[in-house]
């Protein structure tokens, strides 16, 4: 894990030390080593910031050569099944000089070009330089766990995996107008349909799941090498596609402990952490002592300690510890947090995920494994819930009264669920059935559910939070690892029918139903979900925050009014807090 930087002047030299300043101002990431180079001509430089996770030795340094001399390559990430790779290549007549993960991803793409992207299982972001065709080719995983930014003119390609980087470059700093208004105004800190947009305006995003070529004379051209399929394939029994997934999700976060520096695990007493937690110490056994870290919050009424206890005390060989933010915390922390995210973040869970890697850091524990990506793809969330009610009303009436409620008596909802029997008028109804009879498209697909699956995982909601944890991990040069997204995983769910997923009011069932009999009961069949909560509101009436908030509001022309307890206006408060660190570059 690693940080990442490099130029290729289109006419002129890179220039050594605006390198070195990229590098320098992440040394977060990468604190165990750095590296730059220049290739020949000095029209291309690389730099490195190296985290020693796999082959500690100088053998594993950044920037790495291979093939004497035609490929150079900075790369951020790890390839969890590079020993696989490595024996295959061998195989083929390739030969190592190190263990680490780098050098087997240079000669697989020696090997395979760009179809190399589809052997490897892993998080990345890297960048390799063909001297002879004088080409870079650029990658980013298909999640996008690992960052990758550039910025691009006639005069050059830059990139990085900080966005910070670029204003230590040199580069002018100036927050997009539209994206900073939409933020305020309706806590969009993402914009689905411009998924290479930043907050600010000269600063692209390399999106997940694609790679780019950059030549001097030709306009990058960029590509996506993945993407998730919807076709429901899977034949077997619920018994057996909870088995399969079992194995392959032990199989994940086996190949996710790899490493030569201690790993521990992220544990907020949800359902997805605490399998991880969970698989591990199976793995391990007693030999082996887990270290877990936690966020708990004193006095408050979502504090996850019960349910994180009940597992710890379920598990044979564990040493869990825990961190305590509050609002003092909070207060020393909010601006060092605020820099490292380098854009508007959503809420102060953030900062409660900042604390959990800091006790690691304390700790000396290096690699982190974690549950987050599980709610995208195996329906965890409410709204894909209520989606699929939508997909049952016109499509499966029948299921749709069952789902309907078993959903409405299971669930801990603050509201009733909406019932879509209630607000279908007569006209409605009569239109509903004429369609029926003539074979006609619904107003909602009967793969409704599959598609807000894949676009929560592949385009909005997941790439945000991932963008949080990298930031948050790499403040304090942890790695953060999420054995729920392995590619082959992601996939095989998606071959699931829906109901695999969600059934009799229960979200990822799949998942339930592989973890009974592993997981306490109490976990395994929780009904309400809190997610990862702090007592933010608390956190934010202090007066340094309302004077922030009082003053950003003045100078937006935006009427404020602050109202104790209203949901609504705690989240435009944290919105104008956010913004007032970016109104001003």
């Amino acid at each position: 894990m690693c940080g990442i930087a490099g130029i290729v002047a289109f006419n002129g030299v890179v220039e050594s030390e605006k390198l070195k300043a990229m590098t320098d101002i992440i040394v977060h990431r990468g604190p165990d080593g750095e590296g730059q180079w220049l290739n020949g001509a000095h029209n291309v430089g690389f730099g490195h910031r190296r985290l020693s996770i796999i082959d500690l030795s100088e053998n594993g340094k950044q920037p790495m050569h291979y093939a004497n001399g035609r490929y150079t390559i900075t790369f951020n990430g790890e390839i969890y099944n590079y020993i696989e790779l490595r024996e295959k290549l061998k195989h083929r007549g390739y030969r190592f000089v190190s263990g680490s993960d780098t050098e087997v991803l240079l000669a697989m793409y020696d090997l395979k070009k760009e179809t190399c992207l589809e052997d490897l299982d892993g998080m990345f972001a890297f960048a390799i330089w063909d001297e002879r065709e004088q080409t870079l080719f650029c990658a980013r995983d298909r999640f996008g766990e690992k960052p990758f930014h550039y910025y691009i003119d006639k005069h050059q390609f830059v990139f990085a995996s900080e966005i910070k980087q670029f204003w230590a470059y040199g580069i002018s700093k100036k927050t997009t107008e539209k994206r900073l208004r939409a933020f305020i105004n309706n806590g969009e800190v993402d914009d689905s349909n411009e998924e290479e947009s930043t907050f600010y305006e000269t600063i692209k995003r390399l999106d997940a799941a694609t790679y780019m070529v950059v030549t001097k004379d030709k306009k990058p051209v960029k590509q996506k090498y993945w993407s998730v399929e919807v076709e429901q394939s899977f034949k077997g029994n619920l018994r057996s596609a909870s088995d399969q997934f079992l194995e392959l999700l032990t199989d994940s976060v086996k190949m996710r402990l790899r490493s030569d520096v201690p790993v521990g695990s992220s544990l907020s007493g949800g359902l997805d952490s605490s399998s991880i937690v969970m698989l591990i110490d199976r793995l391990k056994g007693e030999s082996v002592i887990q270290n877990t870290f936690s966020a708990r919050f004193k006095n408050f009424a979502k504090d996850e300690g019960k349910y994180i206890e009940e597992v710890v005390k379920a598990c044979c060989a564990i040493n869990a510890q825990y961190t305590w933010p509050d609002e003092d915390y909070f207060l020393s922390v909010f601006d060092q947090v605020t820099y490292h995210q380098d854009e508007p973040y959503g809420s102060g869970s953030i900062v409660a995920q900042y604390a959990v890697m800091q006790l690691a850091k304390e700790r000396n524990v290096t690699v982190l494994l974690d549950g987050q990506g599980a709610d995208e793809y195996l329906a965890g969330y409410h709204s894909q819930y209520y989606t699929y009610l939508g997909q049952l009303f016109y499509n499966d009436r029948k299921k749709y009264n069952r789902e309907y409620g078993s959903y409405s008596n299971l669930q801990n909802l603050n509201q009733p669920i909406e019932d879509f029997r209630s607000k279908e008028s007569l006209r409605q109804q009569l239109g509903r059935h004429k369609r029926l009879l003539l074979g006609q498209s619904m107003p909602v697909p009967a793969n409704a559910l599959a598609l807000k699956l894949k676009f929560d995982l592949q385009t909005d909601g997941l790439k945000t939070l991932l963008r949080y944890a990298d930031r948050n991990s790499m403040a304090h040069s942890r790695e953060v690892r999420l054995p729920f997204l392995s590619h082959k995983l992601v996939e095989f769910v998606f071959s699931l029918p829906d109901d695999f997923k969600l059934k009799e009011g229960w979200s990822k069932y799949v998942l339930r139903n592989s973890m009974q009999g592993i997981l306490p009961r109490d976990i395994c069949w929780r009904t309400d979900k809190i997610g990862f909560e702090p007592p933010q509101n608390n956190w934010m009436n202090s007066g340094k925050v309302n004077a922030l908030v009082e003053k950003t509001a003045k100078e937006l022309k935006l009427d404020y009014v602050q109202i104790p307890n209203d949901a609504r206006a705690i989240s435009k408060k944290w919105r104008l807090l956010m913004a007032s660190k970016y109104l001003h570059n």
